[in-house]
């Protein structure tokens, strides 16, 4: 995913550098709309003149849900500027240039972090998330400006969400390091190592296996002591 965006943003930035900076941008946006108008969009075109002029300043791509979709959307007034955001690509790109993007590119919409993911089926059968491109092509005259007209609204999504819901979630490491199978814990070869190894200590070495020769050289210990004042007793008393 990472490399279909790198990928993206340089195409993006190529297409761009062929587009004049000396275009009006309001002789522009007149210009789309008289086409919006001619293919019928009546209530995107509603939608763009409600928004504040220098919301869109050209180099643009507007996808146009049909006015029936629209009809039976519910847009508040404070959502229009989001929702064109939302329906549009921050690069002029006629449909020969959206059907070079392979299906499972993502290409970023005008809100940052919100994307649109390409279902890329050859000729008429082009979906960015849950529309497909219906009306190719319908702004063409302005130098900074492309729209096409699209057969849903844009159900847009964030790329971080994508990317969780992909890549399962792994257990806590901590659980399979202090939480190992009760067999491994009470296997000899995994946790108890050789005799030779082990320090002859009572204080510091618990392990049952290792007790009775521990006990054994502590008896032997004191009946040596004891044989030892016996033989001194022996002696003093023969002088």
């Amino acid at each position: 995913m990472a490399r279909n965006y790198i990928i993206l943003t340089f195409l993006l930035k190529l297409l761009l550098s062929s587009v004049s900076t000396a275009t009006n941008s309001n002789s522009d946006i007149r210009q789309a709309i008289e086409e919006m108008r001619t293919a019928n969009y009546f209530t995107f075109i509603m939608l763009i003149n409600m928004v504040p002029v220098d919301l869109i300043q050209g180099n643009i791509t507007f996808l146009m849900p049909r006015d029936r979709t629209l009809s039976q959307t519910l847009i508040q007034e404070n959502d229009v500027a989001d929702f064109l955001q939302r329906h549009s690509i921050q690069s002029p790109l006629a449909f020969d240039h959206l059907q070079h993007f392979p299906t499972g590119s993502m290409i970023p919409t005008s809100i940052p972090d919100l994307f649109l993911r390409v279902n890329n089926s050859g000729n008429m059968h082009f979906f960015l998330n849950n529309a497909r491109v219906v009306s190719p092509n319908i702004c063409t005259k302005s130098a900074s400006i492309r729209c096409h007209g699209i057969d849903q609204v844009l159900e847009a999504a964030t790329l971080a969400s994508d990317h969780n819901a992909s890549l399962p979630v792994p257990p806590p490491c901590d659980h399979i390091i202090t939480s190992p199978p009760f067999g491994l814990v009470a296997s000899p070869p995994a946790m108890s190592p050789p005799s030779a190894a082990q320090p002859i200590s009572s204080n510091i070495n618990p392990v049952p296996s290792s007790a009775p020769p521990l006990k054994s050289t502590v008896a032997l210990s004191q009946t040596g002591i004891t044989g030892l004042i016996w033989l001194l007793m022996a002696v003093k008393l023969s002088l």
